[in-house]
Parts: C-alpha cells; structure tokens; sequence
C-alpha cells in the first residue's frame, strides 16, 4: 500500500439554470465530484443557504428532469423548494 494519499476530484461547477424568489436570485448548480454529479440549489450571491438537491444524479436525462421539476417547483412556490417552512409554537 501508497503512503501518498490522494485528494477527491472535483469538476467545475456549472450553472443548469436560475431562478428568482422571495430571498432573491438563485441558481441550480451540477458539479462532478469523485466520478458522480451531484446538483444543489445555491443563492446567486455568495450569501445564504445551500440546499442539496441530489448527490448521485445518474444520467443527464436524470439530471435534466430533475432541474425542470424543481425550477417548477421553485417557480410555483416562489421560494426554494427545499426550504423548510414549518413554524413551530
């Protein structure tokens, strides 16, 4: 066994879409990451909450439905999806 340890490969980020809400612009962001892409739900500033959306999306057309069911989504809702709305009392 190598004692040279290896790092995890990352692709670049890229922006699949966007959308505007009530905290403001967001985009959805598919990135490859150790061989899978994952897709997340990020605010188009570099403030505010992240949200994973998938983190093994396995096909491009996996990966092209899921981004039009959520901008959907997010359009109906006019806020991100995975945000958690729930008031306790």
């Amino acid at each position: 066994m190598s004692g040279t340890r290896t790092s995890p490969t990352t692709g670049a980020p890229q922006v699949r879409g966007d959308y505007d809400c009530d905290e403001g612009p967001r985009q959805l962001v598919a990135q490859r990451i150790n061989g899978r892409v994952a897709l997340s739900d990020v605010p188009a500033s570099d403030q505010g909450k992240v949200y994973l959306i998938e983190r093994h999306v396995p096909s491009l057309a996996d990966l092209e439905g899921l981004e039009t069911d959520y901008l959907a989504l997010a359009a109906q809702l006019g806020r991100p999806p995975l945000r958690s709305d729930w008031i306790f009392e």
